[in-house]
């Protein structure tokens, strides 16, 4: 490419003269819900015009536009001081460009209400989740209660066991020695 049309960065001189111009492209939403706002606003042919026209006053072409516009009116001489047509046409625009701003305000409220709305429903979303958890968590503490009072119960019923077990060997050694001393004194 030529050098006289490009800087030392890859931009043409278009291309830099147009980012300080034209109005800047918003970012593609992330958020879905936004997404799926935008998609619907931008369904209906008059919510795309008014965006375009909120997106181009806002720019710093438009400002220039108007200082060449307003420069050319006086400097030609158009009309005479106090510039009645060119007021009138001015005022005009204002009002116009007024409802456009509040069109923005608007959407810029709509949006907000989008992400609040779906806020919202996240946060019941989450609300739902954090009350099954707190149900499982309780069924669990009852569960873990159950399970060492029944622990408490085997450990006692062994203990019993063992008890019992030993005075069966008692028994037993005492049958034992009992029937050694009636052999012994059968014999003898």
């Amino acid at each position: 490419m030529n050098q006289a049309h490009t800087s030392g960065h890859g931009h043409s001189l278009a291309d830099r003269l147009g980012e300080g111009l034209l109005p800047e492209k918003l970012p593609v939403p992330i958020n879905p819900a936004l997404l799926k706002h935008q998609e619907e606003r931008a369904a209906a042919v008059q919510n795309r015009v008014a965006d375009r026209i909120t997106g181009f006053s806002g720019s710093m072409a438009f400002v220039y536009i108007h200082i060449v516009w307003f420069g050319c009116w006086i400097g030609f001489g158009v009309e005479k001081y106090p510039f009645g047509l060119l007021t009138m046409i001015v005022s005009l625009e204002a009002i116009f460009l007024s409802t456009f701003v509040m069109i923005s305000q608007n959407r810029a409220d709509a949006k907000r209400q989008v992400i609040a709305d779906a806020q919202w429903k996240m946060v019941q979303h989450e609300d739902r989740q954090n009350e099954e958890l707190l149900k499982l968590s309780r069924q669990i503490l009852q569960l873990t209660k159950e399970v060492r009072a029944y622990g408490d119960t085997v450990r006692r019923e062994s203990d019993q066991s063992k008890q019992l077990l030993d005075v069966s060997r008692q028994t037993l050694t005492l049958t034992k020695q009992l029937h050694a001393r009636a052999v012994g004194d059968g014999a003898g």
